[in-house]
């Protein structure tokens, strides 16, 4: 097993690659960032002295050593050099979820303490101001965009810029105590604290020393082979832990260059522009991705669909083997050669994954259907299991034993075993030192001898040594008949159809299964338009009776596919109906990272769920909603409630 830990004799902090860096490679491209339709670059010299001048310019406004720092914005080149900033300063780098409302920044802000906050632009400052006397504590804003910013009289909310020239100009008293931070760190200090996304509640803060992510981060790159010079595609939000190792720790640490793109609209055009070599994305994106593809298709002329459908059965059948290099025929490969300069090439590329030599999907299950549709054409996608506890990496699959239904081995360092209860256990080097202010929970999740409880139900295979999560331990259970119920299992199998963009499945203890279904606007959407059907919002597609009827055909499709498993056939879905809005982290039903919040989903459509088991053909409610602009409302709706085809 590759020894992870040998990187904290060369260093004790993560910055200090950065320095490194700078030192041996100047020149070389390290961040990338899009603005204006062109692509500006730093080198890690660039990188390394706006991180310095930054970190002194924040001395010299008063930052305290050891004091969080708060960090809210998109993904930009000034706010990963202000991670590096923070941390030569003494200070404690605290990235929240660019998206997030007022309210759930108030919690972070309020439990970290932070009294300097480094914000991308208007919107984010509003959001502090709004908070006003709720933030005491709160001594400094900076701001990155200056634009709309002139409205605002204070001393105390002050641009970046300003603080790069005073760091830039910085006093010797200033250099002194700079001095003294950067030589009192150790391995042990902390690195960063990173909030949960809060799928069962508030989220409590990760803390994570230099060694925990330095550790993390050196196991994954050796066990993947990742070469200085590749380039990666920044996008996630910068308070993920996957994000942070990905651009913060693992691209000083493997010289890999970060790329930022100039906005969420414009990711698939950028990912094209860059081209990586590492590409690193949630279930979703997947799904996204996959939905967009399905479009176009439908789209196409007749001859397109037909050679699309059948060298995707090809792929399907043999797609798998001949990116692990294993047999398949030479016949079969010479099919499948052509279909990759008919199909799989161009579709490839205009995903901007051509030359993705190593991808990754974690944060929860993703479809297997969906897993291996991406292997198929030739992408190299793993899945990884992990957690912000774990400074994302608990397990890895290794090229030549990547499978869909597990999520492989224990990753570089990590010791793996099965509680008692079924729950998957670990313990590694790169496992956190504790939740923030938090001891309760820090001794109910790490134990004296330093297991880490995961919450996953999960076993490990006797052959392979691979590990194979069943769902959330919460989540699963049994139907009062005693069958296994495990909902995320069906879910996934639902959301590879590129209509459904999110499901919700019910059963603990019940007799039967049923289901709340999300449409997915822009696939439902394009269809609507070419069956000539009108609609004037989500809320009339979602209800319209041929909607209904492809939901059901596809409902009727899973239940077929489950019954053909004997643990888990009792989870077919008996009745189900398509929700009247889209499941919302402002309204608290899905997490930042878009992982549903199953309890509290429960509880909020408890009268639809009640309605479900009922008997009910339809129901009335009414929900309450959050606007873009924080403000309030509700919305009414009759929703139909169909049965589905149990099969024996």
């Amino acid at each position: 097993m590759t020894d992870n830990t040998a990187v904290l004799k060369e260093y004790s902090t993560i910055w200090q690659v950065l320095e490194d860096n700078a030192k041996k490679y100047p020149n070389f491209p390290a961040v990338r960032e899009k603005a204006f339709g062109i692509w500006q670059t730093w080198t890690w010299s660039d990188y390394s002295k706006n991180s310095n001048n930054l970190a002194l310019g924040l001395i010299e406004l008063g930052m305290k050593d050891k004091s969080p720092v708060a960090i809210v914005g998109n993904n930009r080149q000034q706010l990963y050099s202000a991670m590096f900033s923070i941390q030569m300063a003494g200070g404690i780098p605290v990235p929240i979820y660019q998206d997030a409302v007022a309210e759930e920044m108030l919690h972070v802000l309020q439990h970290s303490e932070a009294k300097i906050i480094i914000a991308e632009n208007q919107e984010q400052v509003d959001k502090v101001i709004e908070l006003g006397e709720k933030l005491p504590n709160v001594e400094k804003i900076l701001f990155l965009e200056d634009k709309s910013m002139r409205s605002y009289e204070s001393d105390d909310i002050i641009g970046i810029q300003k603080a790069l020239e005073l760091g830039a100009n910085s006093s010797e008293k200033t250099l002194s105590e700079f001095e003294k931070r950067k030589k009192d760190q150790t391995s042990e200090t902390t690195g960063v604290i990173l909030y949960t996304s809060g799928t069962t509640g508030k989220s409590k803060g990760v803390v994570l020393s230099n060694a925990n992510i330095l550790t993390a981060a050196s196991g994954a790159i050796s066990f993947d082979k990742l070469r200085p010079g590749m380039e990666i595609v920044s996008y996630l939000p910068m308070a993920w832990v996957g994000d942070f190792i990905f651009s913060t720790c693992m691209a000083p640490l493997g010289r890999l260059c970060i790329n930022c793109p100039e906005s969420r609209d414009t990711l698939m055009t950028d990912l094209k522009e860059i081209g990586p070599d590492f590409f690193f994305g949630p279930p979703r994106i997947f799904e996204g991705l996959l939905t967009s593809i399905m479009i176009r298709i439908e789209d196409a002329s007749t001859i397109k669909k037909r050679l699309f459908h059948y060298f995707m059965n090809l792929a399907k059948k043999v797609g798998g083997d001949v990116l692990e290099g294993k047999s398949v025929g030479l016949f079969n490969r010479a099919l499948y050669a052509l279909g990759d300069f008919i199909i799989y090439g161009p579709l490839r590329n205009s995903l901007g994954m051509s030359r993705v030599s190593v991808g990754y999907t974690a944060g929860e299950a993703i479809g297997p259907e969906i897993f291996e549709f991406f292997r198929s054409i030739g992408i190299n996608l793993k899945q990884l299991y992990g957690q912000t506890e774990a400074g994302v990496f608990v397990t890895m699959q290794p090229d030549g034993e990547v499978r869909s239904e597990t999520v492989g081995v224990p990753a570089p360092g990590v010791e793996l075993k099965i509680g008692e209860n079924g729950e998957v256990l670990y313990r590694s080097p790169s496992s956190f030192v504790e939740y923030y202010k938090n001891s309760k929970s820090t001794n109910e999740t790490k134990d004296n001898n330093g297991w880490v409880a995961t919450g996953d139900a999960g076993f490990i295979e006797d052959v392979t040594g691979h590990l194979k999560i069943i769902d959330r331990a919460k989540d699963v259970g049994k139907l009062s008949s005693g069958e296994m119920f495990a909902p995320k299992y069906v879910e996934n199998k639902l959301k590879f159809y590129p209509n459904i963009l999110e499901a919700v499945l019910f059963g603990k203890g019940k007799e039967k299964c049923v289901a709340f279904i999300n449409i997915d606007l822009s696939s439902v959407g394009n269809w609507a338009e070419k069956e000539n059907i009108a609609y004037g919002s989500y809320q009339e597609l979602a209800g319209h009776p041929q909607v209904y009827d492809m939901i059901e055909n596809h409902i009727n499709e899973v239940n077929m596919d489950v019954s053909k498993d004997k643990m888990l056939s009792g989870c077919q879905i008996d009745r189900f109906l398509v929700l009247h809005k889209e499941l919302d982290p402002d309204d608290g039903e899905i997490t930042r990272t878009r992982k549903v919040r199953r309890q509290f989903v429960e509880d909020k459509y408890s009268d639809l769920v009640k309605a479900l088991y009922d008997g009910s053909k339809s129901i009335k409610t009414e929900t309450k909603v959050t606007y873009e602009d924080g403000r309030e409302g509700s919305i009414s709706a009759t929703l139909e409630i169909r049965s589905a085809k149990l099969v024996k």
